[in-house]
């Protein structure tokens, strides 16, 4: 196909498109949803479309793929369980708009009004004031609950109760169902000037009427695009609105309904029931996630999937017999990924996760692994989080870990190679919630399971589930408004926003200290207890020699920071014990010519 037949716009009467939908020659996928239906926007719809203006293009996908489908649209079922075409037509842009015409003129039920009925009625009373009459359209234009009286209970309704028994007011859809009816019953009214043919009313029946009948919605038909430009073109369209993710399009297309006793398939409801497995935080990564994962692992291990890799073209590949074939073992191997950073590195939140690829290539590696070696793994995530270069950043470097991974898990003979770290990469680091670095550092103090300064025999970081005022906070050591900071900093080459000035405390222990100076607020931690509890946050004992002493260098940030600097890199030799480890130094002033003022 052509690039010129891909995109075709026509147009069809109103009446004609909602009847066809009716007659489930349409469908909506389940990624368009969160329909919210105003009366007011309703009203101003039809008061569009009374003055002929237009309502902007509804956009159709068609396609031989069955996606997921809504099943009702305003309460009428425009789909069956068996529908099977050889073309799809779905409504990408549009859903909004044919909600509200089709409960218009058709009735039926909207979610969360229970009890309400949102048949539209039209009053031929009510004149267009003006050619920029902006506000008759709400007297025109009536729900039933705005005739109703209620048998005289509700005065302000009679006089459109009285006009709609004099079949002044009539429902919207029975202007172009029922008009000889409705013309013959003015033309009977007991006001002789109804007889008239060119009386007001009568001129407005017939105006609503040709309106009904020859009033054309406009559609853009797109055809033979992939599934990634669906995504696309789902954003630009809505870019006040949700963004269409490849996640709701798999869901759409992997969805098989029950039939017959054979258990049918959801995709989105798979995802959600394994994120009720406990209360861990890394089982709310994103749907993304979980699909690339699963894509992973179905490039892997299921022959002649066409899934191989983790972009939307290849993510579109995926079928629901992927996907049941690795789920059971794929549940376990994330579940194993997830105790892995919560239990093993003692990280307890994704967001602290240096690369998200590092979900897929550990999942990679637990998949049916009767024996993993978690020494091994430690040695991966620490190697990878602080090698200087990102080496986990893109597909090719994603594929060439698992190949490395896979040489422990099938025990072969493997080998790390180089590590290499700048100091000053380190030292100048500050913190970024989206940064690998800062992510990266974050772990590793987290892994060191910091205890409170007040109260020692503490974690910081264990899960609270009492005071909501005792969560993690990340503390700067030399608080941003203290004194000393704001008196020194352009005596100090080192920023106090520096990563290495960062330590977790508990909310309460941090809104004691507030911009203290260090000298003042650890003088009320200065015991054995705090002592002993300070390597678990990489706090050289520098610093409490200056407390006791009563006096802190000019320079005390960026001694303190050489010194945390090097506590951390001695962690990390640890850490990589075996690897080879090489530091190197591209700051303009060397440590030791720090070290010398």
């Amino acid at each position: 196909m052509n690039y010129i037949d891909r995109i075709f716009p026509t147009n069809k009467g109103l009446t004609t498109y909602l009847d066809e939908l009716l007659n489930k020659n349409y469908q909506i996928p389940t990624f368009q949803r969160e329909v919210v239906w105003d009366r007011e926007n309703v009203k101003k719809l039809w008061d569009s479309i009374y003055k002929f203006y237009p309502l902007g293009s509804i956009l159709i996908w068609k396609t031989d793929l069955k996606l997921q489908n809504h099943r009702q649209v305003g309460g009428h079922r425009i789909t069956d369980e068996n529908f099977t075409r050889a073309e799809y037509q779905y409504i990408l842009d549009g859903q909004q708009r044919t909600t509200s015409l089709l409960t218009s003129l058709y009735g039926g039920s909207i979610e969360g009004q229970d009890g309400f009925n949102p048949t539209l009625y039209v009053d031929f009373t009510i004149p267009i004031n003006s050619d920029t009459d902006d506000e008759s359209y709400r007297s025109r234009f009536l729900f039933w609950d705005e005739i109703d009286d209620r048998n005289g209970e509700l005065r302000y309704n009679t006089g459109k109760k009285n006009r709609f028994n004099e079949g002044l007011i009539v429902k919207l859809i029975d202007v172009k169902n029922n008009f000889g009816s409705i013309e013959r019953k003015l033309v009977e009214h007991p006001n002789p000037n109804y007889k008239e043919y060119d009386h007001q009313v009568r001129k407005e029946l017939r105006r609503v009427k040709e309106i009904l009948d020859n009033y054309r919605i406009s559609f853009i038909e797109v055809k033979g695009i992939q599934v990634s430009e669906v995504c696309q073109i789902f954003e630009r369209i809505n870019q006040a609105g949700k963004p269409l993710n490849i996640f709701d399009i798999v869901v759409a297309k992997t969805f098989k309904p029950s039939t017959n006793g054979e258990a049918g398939f959801y995709l989105r409801e798979l995802i959600d029931n394994f994120r009720n497995t406990n209360p861990s935080q890394f089982l709310h990564i994103s749907d993304l996630d979980y699909l690339q994962a699963l894509a992973v692992l179905i490039y892997w291990n299921v022959e002649d999937s066409g899934v191989r890799n983790i972009t939307d073209r290849y993510l579109n590949e995926i079928k629901t017999e992927h996907i049941l074939e690795v789920w059971e073992d794929a549940k376990k191997a994330l579940l194993k990924t997830f105790d892995f950073f919560e239990n093993h590195l003692h990280i307890k939140t994704p967001h602290l996760i240096p690369f998200r690829y590092f979900y897929f290539t550990i999942t990679a590696y637990f998949y049916q692994n009767l024996s993993p070696n978690y020494d091994f793994l430690k040695k991966y995530f620490w190697f990878y989080s602080f090698h200087s270069n990102e080496l986990l950043s893109n597909t090719t470097h994603l594929f060439q870990h698992i190949e490395f991974l896979d040489t422990e898990k099938y025990k072969k003979q493997y080998k790390f190679d180089r590590f290499l770290i700048n100091k000053e990469t380190l030292r100048s680091a500050s913190y970024s919630s989206r940064g690998r670095l800062s992510r990266a550092m974050l772990s590793l103090f987290a892994s060191m399971k910091p205890r409170d300064w007040e109260h020692c025999d503490r974690e910081v970081l264990a899960h609270n589930l009492f005071f909501a005022t005792d969560k993690p906070n990340l503390h700067h050591i030399f608080p941003t408004n203290s004194e000393y900071v704001l008196n020194n900093r352009h005596l100090n080459k080192i920023d106090n926003n520096s990563l290495l000035n960062i330590a977790y405390l508990t909310q309460i222990t941090n809104l004691d200290i507030t911009n203290r100076n260090p000298l003042e607020y650890l003088k009320d931690y200065d015991k054995p207890e705090f002592e002993a509890i300070m390597p678990s946050h990489f706090l050289p004992p520098q610093i409490l020699d200056w407390v006791r002493n009563e006096t802190m260098p000019i320079n005390a940030i960026d001694l303190f920071v050489e010194e945390r600097l090097q506590l951390i890199l001695d962690n990390l030799k640890r850490k990589l014990v075996g690897i080879a480890f090489e530091e190197f130094d591209t700051s303009e002033a060397s440590t030791e010519a720090i070290l010398a003022t």
